[in-house]
């Protein structure tokens, strides 16, 4: 089995790629379409924003990849958002697989943005509850494809599912044994 990452600009990506080594899963970093094309599932990372993710899926031809994929692709963070229609952030359309837009969180004094540290996801899938790492400034709330959801000073989404797309607003490769229970119940769908 082959993991591709998508090098679509984040920072995070070595340590996504070892929270694969870990579990013995082979991964692969790229920009490349052609190298990536033959990957058995993708990974959309997830630190940036949303407009330099963007630009860089569209100035290495990656949009119509992700776009018409069928495998399994998970995004994280910042790779969950872009799945969605338009980002605040930047002011950016995004792919547009899933309806819905991302706002941006509104500090007051209960709230800090962004949001750093765990909080807990709440799933109707029982091996997903539990805490997980975020580091987020905005977030999503508006879809159908809700299939976890957290607060902070409001309800968000954090994990959707469509189709083969899953999304989680948390970053599983910082989310210690619940975040590789995670990631290897992502690789049992594949």
């Amino acid at each position: 089995m082959n993991i591709g990452i998508i090098d679509c600009g984040g920072a995070n990506l070595n340590s996504i790629y070892y929270s694969f080594k870990r579990i013995n899963i082979n991964a692969f970093i790229s920009d490349s379409p052609s190298e990536l094309d033959g990957m058995d599932a993708y990974i959309l990372p997830g630190v940036g924003s949303a407009g330099i993710v963007m630009n860089k899926l569209k100035e290495n031809n990656l949009i119509n990849l992700i776009k018409e994929t069928k495998k399994p692709t998970l995004g994280i963070c910042i790779g969950m958002q872009i799945l969605f229609e338009y980002s605040e952030e930047d002011n950016t359309q995004c792919l547009g697989l899933i309806n819905g837009d991302v706002k941006k969180f509104q500090s007051d004094s209960n709230i800090k943005v962004p949001q750093m540290g765990w909080n807990k996801v709440i799933s109707d899938t029982d091996s997903l509850n539990g805490y997980y790492y975020f580091a987020n400034s905005y977030y999503t709330d508006s879809n159908d494809y809700a299939i976890g959801h957290s607060y902070y000073g409001k309800k968000f989404n954090s994990i959707v599912k469509k189709d083969n797309f899953l999304g989680c607003q948390f970053h599983p490769e910082k989310s210690s044994d619940i975040g590789e229970k995670f990631i290897k119940n992502f690789i049992n769908t594949i």
